[in-house]
């Protein structure tokens, strides 16, 4: 199993206000796309998800109209 610093955004919609809250964890997972799955099982919800250069992965995801966003750095 991999051990990943993830980094979750919850990014406010507000266009008068653009400040974001931050969350900072460890995770040990497999797969982070699966991570994601699992977290948000039994909800409706989308997501696209990016490889960044630096090997981050990245995942946008819209649920219950809010915009969240997770990157996934391997320790």
């Amino acid at each position: 199993m991999k051990e990943y610093e993830a980094i979750r955004e919850i990014i406010n919609q507000c266009p008068m206000n653009h400040s974001r809250d931050q969350l900072i964890e460890e995770i040990s997972c497999d797969d982070p796309e699966e991570y994601i799955r699992e977290k948000f099982k039994g909800r409706e919800f989308s997501y696209e998800k990016s490889v960044m250069p630096d090997g981050s992965i990245v995942f946008e995801i819209m649920t219950a109209g809010i915009h969240q966003r997770y990157t996934f750095t391997e320790i």
